[in-house]
């Protein structure tokens, strides 16, 4: 009746349990599933403040409203545009809008204007920008109504211009207290 220590051993059923590699790969699906959810769900949330947009006035006339580093300022290709954050602490609240202008090699505008904006478009700009039509107006009538560009960029198909509107939003201003 005495069992040796081999014998018993090989009587007790094993419970050890093995990973399958089906189940490895359905653990790394997972894995894989609810990270790609936590970035999504990341940038999504980073992006709600975009209300980039474009605002029809016509069959050819119209404009952008365009945020710092949006997605549709990438698109436009309007990411030199010189914008400063009014949320800069040394600036105290100041800072600047932009506008943008595609002109073609003719200095025809080619596209719809982009006015890059932080906070609320000016309407002083809005209505002038609404007085511009696509494949009429030129580099000169921009000129006649906003005056010279600050920054030009030559790119191999156009001329884009760049107008800096300074602004200031009190909310920003620090004003020497911290």
């Amino acid at each position: 009746m005495i069992r040796t220590l081999k014998q018993s051993t090989k009587t007790v059923p094993r419970t050890t349990t093995r990973i399958r590699a089906a189940d490895l790969g359905s653990l790394a699906r997972s894995f894989v599933a609810l990270a790609s959810l936590t970035i999504v769900t990341s940038a999504a949330a980073t992006s709600w403040d975009d209300d980039s947009h474009y605002v029809s006035l016509g069959l050819r006339s119209g404009y952008y409203i365009v945020r710092p580093g949006s997605r549709l300022s990438r698109q436009l290709g309007v990411e030199a545009a010189p914008t400063i954050d009014t949320a800069d602490p040394f600036r105290h609240g100041y800072g600047a809008d932009a506008l943008a202008f595609h002109f073609n090699r003719a200095g025809v505008l080619s596209t719809p204007p982009a006015y890059i904006v932080q906070a609320d478009p000016n309407e002083f700009y809005t209505l002038r920008l609404g007085s511009l039509i696509r494949g009429r107006t030129t580099l000169r009538d921009v000129e006649a109504i906003f005056g010279r560009p600050q920054n030009i960029e030559h790119r191999s198909d156009a001329v884009v211009t760049y107008y800096a509107l300074q602004v200031y939003n009190p909310f920003e201003d620090l004003g020497g207290r911290r």
